[in-house]
């Protein structure tokens, strides 16, 4: 694909996954938007606030003041801080105001796409508070199918109504998480040079992916395998995005992973596969 087409596929995965997620919430009882999610601290409701406040602040739209309560056990770092504000903003809004509110911003980001002028190449700034860059347009779309289809599926599971594990943007999120696999393994997980790891995903979203560390200690990700990798992991496609994105602990990954090979390898690169912030 050429990088406009890209650009057009990235657009057309968020907007999939988004209006799906309009269509979960439209006929969702009241009772339904305080269910906890796999989000440390978060309902049903503080997910959707997310999505609308990201979405809002990419439109340029200003954040709100507001004071965060002195309580709140999962806000353990300024970037979470800035993420909750909004959030706890709308904690006292109606889940009509909330539907309502995402429909509108809906509309209006999906205007704002169709009509943008930048260049795949072009920069861009990413309101992330203390983690907030510049990155390329195309990059930041990316970004946005990625985080829009994860919390897609912190919705359904939170709800009971699984949906959408093989959409457009679970596939953004497959090469997403894959792209951070030579950082878990050669640099967070501190794997030997000469090392490979293998990850043999099955489900929905079916992939093999090799990970070689070099002699410098540099990590390559591949679609081949070799003889006799050092670890070879094989789990599903929901445990690896789960896992990946920091919505369930190794330790309860681990149930549903079956590990070949170097076991102490394997258990640093559990422990340190979460990619998300």
């Amino acid at each position: 694909m050429t990088d406009n087409q890209t650009v057009q596929a990235y657009s057309d995965a968020w907007t999939q996954s988004i209006e799906s997620i309009c269509e979960l919430l439209a006929p969702l009882p009241t009772d339904s938007w305080n269910r906890p999610t796999e989000c440390p601290g978060w309902s049903v409701r503080d997910v959707v606030s997310h999505i609308i406040a990201v979405e809002s602040e990419l439109l340029g739209d200003p954040r709100p003041i507001h004071s965060l309560p002195r309580d709140l056990r999962h806000i353990t770092s300024e970037f979470a801080r800035y993420v909750e504000l909004p959030v706890d903003k709308r904690r006292c809004h109606t889940p009509v105001e909330i539907t309502s509110e995402l429909e509108y911003t809906v509309i209006r980001r999906s205007r704002a796409l169709r009509n943008a002028k930048q260049e795949p190449a072009d920069l861009v700034r990413w309101p992330a508070g203390p983690l907030s860059h510049d990155m390329p347009y195309a990059e930041l779309l990316r970004n946005r199918a990625f985080d829009v289809w994860v919390h897609e599926q912190d919705l359904r599971r939170a709800l009971h109504v699984p949906g959408n594990p093989d959409s457009p943007a679970a596939l953004v999120t497959r090469d997403y998480l894959v792209q951070g696999l030579p950082k878990v393994v050669a640099k967070l997980a501190g794997a030997p040079a000469g090392s490979t790891v293998v990850f043999d995903v099955t489900g929905p979203v079916e992939f093999l992916r090799t990970v070689r560390v070099d002699e410098t200690g540099r990590g390559s990700v591949d679609g081949s395998v070799g003889l006799a990798p050092d670890v070879q992991f094989h789990l599903d496609w929901e445990t690896y995005h789960r896992l990946a994105c920091g919505r369930i602990h190794p330790e309860t990954a681990a149930r549903s992973i079956r590990v070949d090979g170097d076991t102490e390898l394997a258990a640093r690169v559990l422990a340190h596969f979460a990619l998300t912030p």
